[in-house]
């Protein structure tokens, strides 16, 4: 005889209750399933990619002959005239097989003629057109005078970028040779009057010192080190500029490479809050990771950043010939192309 089964009967109000909690847990689930494509879709950062940033799988950064070109913008922000002029403009070729850098500097004054103006105008002229137009236009315009294919750029405003370098604590830069600049312009006084009695307008600006051996600087003396554009002899040469502009960034990135910056978890805040207000870009976060993590593979075990420049291949022409200072090539564009292409072999 089969012993009788009983029937546990549920309240009605607990059928209900148990419907509404399946109904959510469904719900959330669709949820966290919808978050999580979201992200995926803004950021980049999708399981492959994440496998291959852990992993060391290979990377999904576009290339061409084995190597990925970013280009580096500095404008000087804020609200006076030529804000948006860039007048940092630096090439990071990064060759993630070989695990080599090589940062090529390009004279802000050097002639661009599809602007019929300077370089350093091309981002200005995009804004002008179209909100977000001056990557691009930077883009193809730097393209043109190095031969080199850009894959992705990245705008860094100068007037908060002196954040980034205080919340990693600042960086070591090594000064070759001391060198003052009597004229390096006080921000906030560009169009002081200085009380209207005073034609060389001397109140606008203040004198700078920097001397000779390994120097730590701050956010603030690291961008006076990198903008000074009046010092007497080869320091207030433009040449002089883009090897500043490349130590700075080097030491930035030496600085980037120690414990003490990713073991504060403050620290961590600060760096990436600094950075997102600073920078402007075309790449998503997966791309600036795979970025981050290429260079601090090549820069490992004694590895170093190559520095190219081509300012000897530049000549001043006279000044009516555009009516200001400017560079142009002694012989032909096609020549600095191969000159860059030699030295990134």
């Amino acid at each position: 005889m089969q012993p009788k089964i009983k029937r546990i009967i549920v309240p009605g109000i607990f059928k209900i209750l148990f419907l509404a909690v399946a109904f959510l847990f469904i719900l959330g689930i669709g949820k966290i399933v919808f978050w999580g494509q979201e992200l995926m879709r803004q950021t980049g950062l999708t399981p492959i990619v994440l496998v291959r940033l852990f992993a060391g799988r290979g990377t999904s950064l576009p290339s061409q002959d084995g190597k990925t070109t970013i280009l580096l913008l500095g404008v000087g922000g804020g609200s006076h005239d030529g804000a948006d002029l860039t007048d940092t403009i630096l090439l990071l070729s990064l060759d993630i097989q070989k695990k080599k850098i090589a940062m090529i500097s390009v004279p802000r004054d050097l002639w661009s003629d599809t602007l019929q103006d300077k370089i350093n105008s091309a981002y200005h002229y995009g804004e002008e057109k179209k909100n977000g137009g001056g990557l691009t236009l930077a883009k193809v315009t730097v393209e043109d005078v190095t031969g080199l294919p850009i894959h992705r750029v990245l705008l860094i405003d100068f007037s908060g970028f002196e954040d980034v370098i205080d919340a990693v604590g600042g960086v070591d830069v090594w000064v070759p040779q001391a060198f003052t600049d009597p004229e390096f312009p006080v921000a906030g006084r560009e169009n002081d009057s200085c009380g209207g009695n005073d034609p060389a307008f001397a109140c606008r600006y203040e004198s700078v010192t920097f001397s000779a051996g390994l120097q730590h600087m701050d956010g603030e003396r690291s961008l006076v080190y990198v903008r000074s554009r009046h010092a007497q002899g080869e320091e207030g040469s433009d040449f002089a500029r883009g090897k500043r502009q490349q130590e700075v960034f080097a030491a930035l990135m030496e600085q980037l490479k120690k414990p003490s910056v990713w073991l504060n978890p403050s620290r961590i805040v600060s760096l990436l809050s600094a950075f997102d207000r600073a920078t402007s870009t075309d790449m998503r976060i997966s791309d600036i990771a795979e970025i981050a993590k290429a260079m601090m593979l090549s820069t490992m075990d004694g590895g170093s950043i190559k520095r190219i420049s081509f300012i000897e291949y530049l000549k001043e022409p006279p000044l009516w010939m555009y009516g200001r200072y400017t560079l142009v090539p002694k012989e032909s564009f096609e020549a600095i192309h191969e000159y860059i292409k030699a030295s990134l072999h």
